[in-house]
């Protein structure tokens, strides 16, 4: 979120949020950011184009997906490692563990199934013979703030 707010400077309309006290909602609370907090997110979308998903762990109802373009940011080149429990440490893990030597971040269009669809960018990181799943996660991360920006310009570009 900070890296997106940081490349679209008084672009970001809204940060919304399951939970007030998630990082993510601390860090724009912080930024001066429009807040929006709720147990249902689809009810807060109002007025949003572009939603960026960004360690969001549920899957959207179909028509929050036809009213705007939904993106999302998954920590593994896609259509790898992707899929229902492949999420954080459970993804560089499994990278690891295949004996991948590259892995990175996909940013995709948002569908009714996990890590499905649209892959817009990737970009990718080498996995060192001496990662562990956070030393892995923390370079993935990096490729990620670069990779979202990114991928937000190619979209609005069309």
């Amino acid at each position: 979120m900070v890296a997106i707010a940081n490349a679209f400077p008084g672009e970001v309309t809204a940060v919304v949020g399951t939970r007030a006290d998630a990082p993510a909602i601390l860090k724009a609370q912080a930024m001066g950011l429009n807040i929006r907090v709720s147990n249902h997110p689809e009810a807060v979308l109002d007025g949003i184009e572009l939603l960026c998903l960004a360690g969001y762990m549920r899957l959207l109802r179909p028509e929050a997906l036809l009213e705007r373009t939904v993106l999302n940011i998954h920590p593994a080149l896609l259509p790898n490692f992707g899929g229902p429990g492949m999420y954080g440490m459970h993804v560089h893990q499994a990278v690891i563990d295949a004996g991948e030597t590259v892995s990175g971040c996909t940013v995709h269009r948002v569908t009714e199934y996990y890590d499905e669809g649209e892959i817009i960018l990737q970009r990718r990181v080498q996995v060192l013979p001496t990662d562990t799943a956070a030393s892995l996660a923390a370079r993935v991360l990096e490729a990620e703030h670069i990779a979202y920006p990114e991928a937000i310009r190619k979209v609005r570009e069309g």
